[in-house]
């Protein structure tokens, strides 16, 4: 699936418009959303805006008419655009000027769509909260009404739909944020509007898991390495641990404090392990190494980090501490390295490293990360409830998860999955297969567990599951 801005749609519905005669794009629009409505009741309030949004409202509202069904349209505002007011005139049915008490088995949500630059207020506020407490089922077109296109967030206050139809293309802030609790079922109808811009939604992973052959050893699938853990988090080893165990690497090492080390021994016979600061030139050997579970915020975990950039070949994943070590020591460093770099900052650590503030990161997670890694030619996994993983160039939006992941340990897990898959797949891909495999593995530990209860080991229990689905597919497809 791929994920549009407002920009890039704006852009691609001009260029259709070119090729296309005048109100056609709008008339297949307005066609798209009577025809998913139809599948959800008999009898139809369609609230309309004034802008084109409002207009696909009305053309929807006259299939659903002229298909026999039981239509009102309430136009909160009139109509503006010049093609609401065209498709506004061919309605012959008139409108309704006030909220009606009449109950509606759906509500077809064209208030308004991408465009929507200010918090809601007024008549508009009031419209929204209408349609949320009709107690009927909410279709919303394109996007739900409150809704920012491009981020996700609340504008105020915004409808909540039991579905979306997203015309042509999802736009991003369906399925960040917000966008994620308001636009329920989300479906996408093509009207024949080309676009080649966008960001892609990871939706199948099986290719990244194809059949092993039997003549093969434990060579062919890498050598990972995981600096972490220390005796104040000592958990975070151990969880990024046994999730990098898990990922099909041939060979895996722990890297941890000679303080800290007898506590690992034996906890995983698989792995290797060894002291942190000793013999640093056999680490060189790893295709992946990732840093900073649970280390702490020191100069020595900083001055392993440039060890590393200036020695150092393979890919290099930095999490927790070691991004803390980098924003409070020297963020520089990452512009003279050797080897390949994914970051995994939340948007708090994202804001040290950065200097922008939570609020200008959230504003624009997409712009914000890219831009990061183009500066500093890294791959950056801006993790949230949905997560932004980009080089710069080429981007991908996770949305796989659960609240069930909002806990202590989830992180540990996720760098684990990366540093592994990264052995054996490049750092970009690496990095989303990961936050994939997380992100499908809490949706499953929350099916067990519930919400509430779920915790980091019971999603590192679902994760060969998640594989073992993944790798049967690939089998499948031959």
């Amino acid at each position: 699936m791929k994920l549009l801005s407002n920009e890039e749609m704006r852009r691609a519905d001009e260029a259709a418009m070119r090729a296309l005669p005048p109100l056609t794009l709008m008339e297949r629009a307005g066609r798209a959303i009577a025809e998913e409505a139809r599948e959800y009741g008999s009898d139809f309030l369609v609230v309309c805006g004034s802008g084109n949004n409002g207009g696909d409202g009305y053309v929807a509202a006259r299939y659903l008419k002229e298909w026999g069904f039981d239509v009102s349209v309430l136009a909160v505002f009139s109509p503006k655009s010049e093609d609401c007011r065209a498709m506004a005139a061919l309605w012959q049915d008139g409108v309704l000027g006030r909220f009606p008490r009449r109950r509606y088995g759906v509500v077809i949500d064209c208030l308004f769509g991408t465009g929507l630059s200010r918090p809601l207020q007024g008549d508009a506020a009031e419209a929204v909260s209408f349609i949320n407490r009709m107690g009927a089922f909410v279709l919303s077109a394109d996007i739900p009404s409150g809704i920012n296109g491009d981020n996700g967030m609340t504008m105020g206050t915004a409808v909540k739909a039991d579905k979306t139809v997203a015309i042509a293309y999802a736009k991003r802030g369906c399925l960040m944020a917000d966008g994620l609790d308001c636009c329920g079922k989300l479906v996408v109808k093509d009207i024949g509007i080309p676009s080649d811009e966008g960001i892609e939604v990871l939706e199948d992973i099986s290719p990244y898991f194809p059949p092993r052959r039997r003549n093969v050893h434990k060579g062919t699938f890498g050598r990972a390495c995981l600096i972490a853990g220390s005796m104040a988090y000592s958990g975070a080893g151990l969880l990024a641990l046994s999730a990098l165990l898990k990922t099909g690497v041939g060979y895996a090492e722990l890297n941890t404090g000679r303080d800290v080390l007898p506590h690992y021994i034996g906890k995983f016979p698989e792995a290797l392990l060894s002291v942190m600061g000793e013999d640093r030139e056999h680490l060189l050997g790893a295709k992946c190494i990732g840093i900073g579970c649970g280390l702490t915020t020191s100069p020595e975990v900083y001055e392993e980090l440039c060890f590393l950039f200036e020695h150092y070949e393979g890919t290099l994943v930095i999490d927790a501490d070691g991004l803390n070590a980098l924003a409070k020591f020297g963020v520089q460093a990452l512009k003279q390295k050797a080897c390949k770099v994914v970051l995994t900052p939340h948007p708090k650590e994202f804001s040290r490293l950065s200097g922008k503030t939570t609020e200008e990161i959230a504003a624009d997670p997409v712009g914000e990360a890219k831009a990061f890694a183009r500066e500093y030619g890294v791959i950056v996994l801006l993790k949230g409830a949905s997560s932004v993983i980009t080089d710069g160039e080429k981007t991908y939006l996770n949305v796989t998860g659960s609240p069930a992941l909002a806990k202590g340990g989830s992180g540990d897990v996720l760098t684990g999955l990366i540093t592994g898959l990264c052995a054996r797949l490049s750092p970009l891909e690496g990095a989303a297969v990961g936050a994939y495999l997380l992100g499908k593995a809490g949706e499953l530990a929350e099916k067990k567990r519930g919400v509430y209860s779920a915790t980091a080991t019971d999603v590192l229990e679902e994760i060969p599951s998640c594989l073992h689905s993944a790798a049967e597919q690939a089998e499948r497809k031959g």
